[in-house]
């Protein structure tokens, strides 16, 4: 009879440590996905200063058009990413990182630009919000190694295998060129 009672209490404590690690993937997965719109939030509101950075930067360097269009581009691409993958929006947000810096280096030629209020409004907007990337991003690949780690460490893994619970991806520029905030400082 007692080794009933003893198989019957390691089968309950394997029971409650199996619903104690779902509920933790579950937690780890949403944090994941609350990182991640953390993100999204922060590249659209990237992506709405950059057409008012583009008409101010417009209207002092006409000649300068085929940076004005990698950056027209580079943010037509993101929007057009639509549920991209981490590593996609990575790869346009790189793309697009580099043509605000080229954006702010041509700006740099412009004296009357440099001192256009509106001009100015916009890049500490644009600074700020690349700090806020830089921050939700972290974030981010914090929930995601969180969760990577009870996805394959045993025996969290068992449970994660049963119920289909996958690895996540990190966000990360592709190169170190691109890691860089663009300098906007005068």
């Amino acid at each position: 009879m007692e080794i009933v009672w003893v198989l019957l209490l390691i089968i309950v404590c394997v029971g409650v440590y199996g619903v104690l690690m779902y509920n933790n993937l579950v937690k780890n997965r949403q944090l994941v996905e609350e990182g991640w719109s953390g993100i999204d939030v922060q590249l659209k509101r990237r992506a709405n200063l950059i057409p008012n950075m583009v008409e101010a930067v417009k209207g002092y360097v006409g000649h300068e058009s085929q940076t004005l269009q990698e950056v027209t581009e580079a943010r037509a691409a993101i929007q057009g990413a639509g549920d991209a993958s981490p590593q996609e929006r990575g790869r346009l947000e790189g793309i697009l990182s580099g043509a605000l810096g080229k954006l702010i280096a041509v700006a740099e030629d412009y004296p009357d630009l440099k001192a256009d209020s509106s001009f100015l409004e916009l890049q500490g907007a644009l600074q700020a919000t690349e700090d806020e990337i830089q921050l939700s991003r972290r974030y981010y690949n914090g929930t995601v190694r969180n969760m990577n780690v009870m996805v394959e460490s045993f025996p969290s893994n068992i449970v994660a295998n049963m119920f289909q619970f996958i690895k996540a991806e990190y966000f990360e520029l592709e190169n170190e060129a691109d890691r860089a905030v663009p300098d906007v400082s005068f």
